[in-house]
């Protein structure tokens, strides 16, 4: 009788348009339709995996979603080249391992501020725009290694929070004025405006 262990992972990498950052890819659901992004090893309770992550001194903040691991380098790390094999190594061993990516436990315990998520008091201006995140941005930008949520909606002002390599990216500007806001201004005429914050 063949006894087959854990599958076998693999993972590749994939640039992101914001050079600091680089979006690690497995053959395997980590947190399945769900992200979450620890810009600090402070903040990185909830996740075992991104625990270890931040023990390599070149890891600057962690951002898990469905399969993937987008990670931002510190100033002091030239090339993410030099640092490619180490980490896909960690994550192939990990994660073969059984290794736990994040701990909903201890998750629940930690507030989470922003949400995509439609809630029963949200009021229909704020159900739309979460409803246009989930369904038109939140598949482009996850392509790209990151996140945007909603913060906050207020007098025609939504307040959206980057995340991964959104987080900081040269490009997130213009993704954020010209894409999310020109399409919100378009669909949903109550939106005036939209801004954001780095996390």
């Amino acid at each position: 009788m063949i006894k087959t262990g854990n599958p076998v992972i693999s993972i590749y990498t994939e640039m992101t348009p914001n050079p600091e950052t680089m979006k690690f890819v497995a053959n395997k659901l980590l947190f399945p339709g769900k992200s979450i992004d620890f810009p600090d090893e402070t903040t990185a309770a909830p996740s075992p995996l991104a625990k270890e992550l931040f023990s390599f001194p070149f890891i600057k903040s962690v951002f898990i979603a469905s399969n993937f691991v987008t990670l931002t380098k510190t100033q002091e790390t030239e090339d993410w080249q030099d640092v490619i094999p180490t980490i896909k190594q960690f994550l192939k061993d990990y994660l073969e391992g059984g290794g736990i990516v994040v701990n909903e436990d201890e998750l629940a315990k930690v507030k989470q501020e922003a949400t995509n998520d439609v809630a029963a008091d949200d009021d229909d201006v704020v159900k739309r725009i979460k409803e246009l995140l989930d369904n038109y941005v939140k598949p482009a930008v996850e392509m790209d290694g990151g996140a945007i949520q909603f913060k906050s909606y207020n007098s025609g002002v939504v307040n959206l929070m980057l995340q991964g390599s959104c987080s900081g990216c040269p490009s997130s500007m213009i993704t954020l004025k010209a894409g999310i806001e020109g399409m919100m201004k378009r669909m949903i005429p109550e939106v005036k405006e939209v801004v954001a914050e780095a996390e």
